[in-house]
């Protein structure tokens, strides 16, 4: 698990065939102590599972799958920056919000506008995701955490301040470019208990769902 603040950004260094899938060689600047063999890694909010352990970064292999349903196939080699996030730790503050680094999609960016000293983001999300992002909800977009303002059509739009900026790749993106989206986990399992409870009246649900809200501590 993760939690969508960004630690480091690195680089794609290289990419080579593996059967359908692929190892991606990846140059990481952490500064929070040695990598560890099997531990897992957040690369632009997907997953990976360190292999091998080199003097730059870490190597790490990603099956057909993920390469087909996230940017890291078509991500250019030794120009790339990505975001990267180490796993989260039980003893350290949760910040940001609970990201698992498996994506749900891939979206664009629209336009990107300044506002004041932070900027506006228009992103296009698939369709089959829209239902899941709301107002002031989260989302983790390129496996940042990212708070979102509006929603409207096949559209949301999110505000980042110089330091998100900064310290990550999303200032990087241009116009059209794919993004990695992971929607949040709360709205994937409510919606999910809604669809399997039996046939009940709108009260009726309303009730359950204010109810698993409160025992999971949301309310």
């Amino acid at each position: 698990m993760f939690t969508g603040l960004i630690e480091a950004i690195g680089k794609l260094v290289a990419r080579t065939s593996r059967g359908p899938g692929a190892r991606l060689i990846i140059a990481a600047p952490f500064s929070g102590g040695p990598l560890a063999l099997g531990e897992s890694i957040s690369v632009n909010g997907v997953c990976l599972t360190v292999d091998t352990i080199t003097k730059d970064g870490f190597e790490a292999d990603a099956s057909a799958e993920t390469l087909a349903k996230t940017t890291l196939g078509s991500l250019s080699i030794g120009t790339s920056r990505v975001n990267l996030e180490r796993a989260l730790r039980l003893d350290a503050r949760l910040g940001g919000h609970i990201v698992s680094g498996h994506v749900d999609g891939v979206g664009a960016l629209v336009s990107r506008a300044p506002m004041g000293d932070a900027e506006r983001l228009v992103f296009r999300a698939p369709s089959e995701l829209l239902r899941f992002i709301a107002p002031k909800g989260s989302i983790a977009v390129d496996g940042v955490s990212l708070t979102v303002n509006d929603v409207e059509r096949d559209m949301f739009t999110v505000a980042i301040i110089p330091r998100t900026k900064k310290e990550t790749q999303l200032g990087d993106v241009p116009s059209e470019g794919p993004v990695n989206l992971e929607i949040d986990l709360l709205a994937r399992y409510v919606l999910r208990l809604l669809e399997v409870a039996p046939e009940k009246s709108p009260r009726e649900k309303d009730a359950s769902l204010l109810e698993l809200l409160k025992k999971n501590g949301y309310v």
